[in-house]
């Protein structure tokens, strides 16, 4: 097939493929005079890549897992899943405490009493916003 019909097959664009190819993660392209031909396993690949990069990964840490089928290949998968899992886990404790300070300062400010006949709120002492 043609890179417009890989492209349909993976849900990209033929832009997204030449980079793809550009950066080594397709591996060697046959071709057929100027054209380039892929098959069923550039397919899967292709999608393994998109797969990779809505999990957060950058093409930068994908390089070399094209021989993701052998021992090593594993191995590193193995190693960037684990390590991309600890960065997750530190962005969610990150954004729990980030939600913690927003309801506090919430509660603050729902706690400001209106000025009597302005309707507006008194001046309200809002604690500190602390560093993150």
């Amino acid at each position: 097939m043609r890179i417009g019909e890989l492209a349909r097959h993976a849900g990209c664009t033929p832009k997204a493929i030449r980079l793809y190819e550009a950066r080594g993660l397709l591996g060697p392209v046959a071709r057929a005079g100027t054209y380039r031909r892929y098959g069923a396993q550039d397919v899967e690949r292709v999608l393994r890549i998109r797969q990779a990069l809505a999990l957060g990964f950058r093409l930068a840490e994908l390089t070399g897992l094209r021989h993701m089928d052998t021992p090593e290949g594993w191995t590193r998968l193995a190693n960037l899943l684990r390590a991309r899992r600890h960065a997750v886990e530190s962005e969610l404790a990150r954004l729990q405490a980030l939600r913690g300070q927003l309801a506090a300062l919430e509660g603050e400010l729902q706690s400001c009493d209106l000025a009597p006949g302005t309707g507006m709120p008194a001046p309200c002492v809002l604690p500190a916003a602390t560093a993150a």
